[in-house]
């Protein structure tokens, strides 16, 4: 351990919890001890720069689910248990919006709109003919309707010309949300270590050693929040899924706001001031995106650009600026897994593409459970 002896005592001994992940669900789950336990000594380890999954990576998406993932999630779960994730989803986006406020994270409500291409008409049918009763499933959260039918105000072309209107769905600013939660743990006194990557962690029954690629220290408890990266924790029920975005440059007289999904939510795109930011595209190689490396491929990228051009700006010209992707966790379940694994590890995993919606609860939950 090449660390002097100031280094040592400030940051890394007598640890009471330490944090594995710096995304919305470990930064949530600091500032929720510190506020159980104001004495204790809280360290958060990241292995990037930034964080380094989804939280500063995601489309900004405040939102808990599109009509067609509903219905597709009725397929595998039963009724009681999606209006639970609903629950959460929407007790998350509320928590977030509490905790950090609105303007800073640029909170705005232009509504979520899905899309339904020409190809997607039995997809487009069963929404309309199910969209009554998932408001009636949805109404004791919201009291209201929650899924409208509106026009195609936008004029995308190639698709059916009515959307399906979530009322509720909203946009943030996902560098602004992290910034103001990064602001909030250090004003705590909670110390973030980045590009230090945990390689092992081993419960020693009155303690817990952590071996990472710079030194290796100890903790009473450990807290678990990588998602997507879990498995490399043992956490076998997590599944990495990479997720591909681009941004165009600025568009004059752009005039698309909201969130928009397609295809059962596996493509998504919202403006960004007058810039469309467009991601999505794993279901065309489903094996390939399983995966915790960041990057993109050419097969994903061209379906993109090819709905772009095609669909949302058919008589724009745009320019691509930026590309980037995230890796998400999902599972075979929509659940999330915030549990006890050892003596005195824990957490808080498989966000399942919605950790802006349920980032700050479950980090609330994975704390809660000490």
């Amino acid at each position: 351990m090449n660390l002097s002896y100031w280094e040592y005592k400030t940051w890394v001994s007598d640890i009471d919890f330490t944090i594995i992940g710096s995304g919305i669900v470990g930064l949530s789950a600091a500032l929720r001890l510190k506020k159980k336990f104001p004495k204790a000594k809280i360290l958060i380890v990241d292995r990037g720069i930034l964080p380094n999954g989804a939280s500063t990576k995601n489309a900004g998406f405040a939102c808990f689910g599109s009509l067609s993932e509903i219905i597709d999630d009725l397929r595998s779960h039963s009724e009681e248990e999606v209006l639970q994730l609903i629950k959460k989803r929407n007790l998350g986006l509320q928590m977030l919006r509490k905790n950090i406020g609105d303007t800073a994270i640029d909170y705005m409500q232009f509504g979520g709109y899905e899309l339904f291409t020409l190809d997607d008409s039995p997809l487009y049918e069963e929404c309309l003919l199910k969209r009554e009763q998932i408001n009636k499933l949805l109404y004791p959260i919201f009291k209201d309707d929650v899924f409208l039918q509106k026009e195609n105000i936008f004029n995308f072309k190639h698709i059916h010309n009515q959307y399906i209107l979530n009322r509720f769905e909203g946009q943030i600013d996902t560098g602004k949300m992290m910034q103001a939660l990064l602001k909030n743990v250090h004003t705590q006194g909670i110390n973030i270590l980045n590009n230090c990557t945990v390689q092992e962690i081993n419960d020693l029954n009155t303690f817990v050693e952590i071996k990472t690629d710079q030194f290796t220290f100890s903790s009473n408890k450990v807290l678990i929040a990588t998602n997507g990266f879990a498995a490399q924790f043992g956490i076998k029920k997590v599944k990495p899924a990479r997720a591909q975005v681009f941004i165009t440059k600025p568009i004059e007289n752009l005039h698309i706001k909201g969130t928009f999904h397609l295809d059962r939510g596996y493509y998504y795109f919202r403006n960004v001031n007058n810039r469309i930011l467009f991601g999505g595209g794993r279901n065309l190689d489903f094996k390939t995106e399983e995966t915790t490396e960041l990057g993109q491929t050419k097969l994903v990228q061209e379906k993109l650009e090819e709905i772009l051009q095609k669909i949302i700006l058919p008589d724009l010209d745009f320019e691509i600026e930026h590309r980037w992707s995230g890796i998400m966790g999902i599972g075979n379940q929509k659940k999330s897994i915030v549990t006890q694994i050892s003596n005195h590890v824990f957490c808080g995993v498989r966000l399942g593409g919605m950790g802006i919606a349920i980032g700050s609860l479950i980090g609330t939950e994975l704390a809660d459970l000490l």
